[in-house]
């Protein structure tokens, strides 16, 4: 009987520990997403949230003028369903990751075929699908980084990111006419 009691405490010990160890703590910049269905075409935006915490976010958190992974921890990702149209050119269903090169009067947006990656460590510029580039506005203060959606039409949104005081926005048009 003895035994058999050591042997439950030590599962009940164990299964404790693995409990704890699965649940690890909490990011710092939570894991986020937002989708939209925009016509008939389902869009994600994964990513994680930074907070600004009282830093100085644009020009020194994140550097003007190189690749940013567009949040924190893995790389951003954009995922779509059906094709699309971003600034006019044609864009295959599927699943990219989301860098931008942030500057004080114009940011480079880029889709890049790998999509599993941490942070921007190992893009490379060869996989990039598409870069356009869009003019940041001034917009109220946001503490943590986040994606929004804005409805124009039936078939087109836009996409806007929104951290400290800058907001990038970018349409997406999910009506292909062949």
């Amino acid at each position: 009987m003895k035994f058999l009691s050591v042997s439950v405490g030590l599962i009940l010990m164990f299964s404790q520990l693995n409990i704890v160890a699965q649940k690890g703590l909490p990011r710092l910049s939570p894991k986020s997403y937002i989708g939209q269905t925009i016509g008939y075409t389902n869009v994600e935006v994964t990513y994680s949230s930074p907070g600004v915490k009282e830093r100085n976010v644009w020009g020194e958190l994140v550097p003007y003028n190189e690749v940013w992974r567009t949040g924190a921890n893995e790389a951003t990702t954009i995922e779509f369903d059906n094709d699309i149209l971003v600034e006019g050119k044609k864009i295959p269903a599927g699943k990219y990751s989301l860098f931008t090169i942030p500057g004080k009067n114009k940011w480079v947006i880029i889709f890049n075929k790998i999509y599993e990656q941490w942070g921007a460590f190992k893009y490379n510029k060869e996989e990039d699908f598409i870069r356009f580039s869009v003019t940041p506005k001034q917009n109220s203060f946001v503490e943590r980084l986040r994606f929004t959606f804005e409805f124009k039409e039936p078939y087109v949104t836009t996409l806007n990111l929104e951290w400290e005081k800058v907001k990038v926005s970018f349409n997406i048009n999910t009506e292909i006419k062949e």
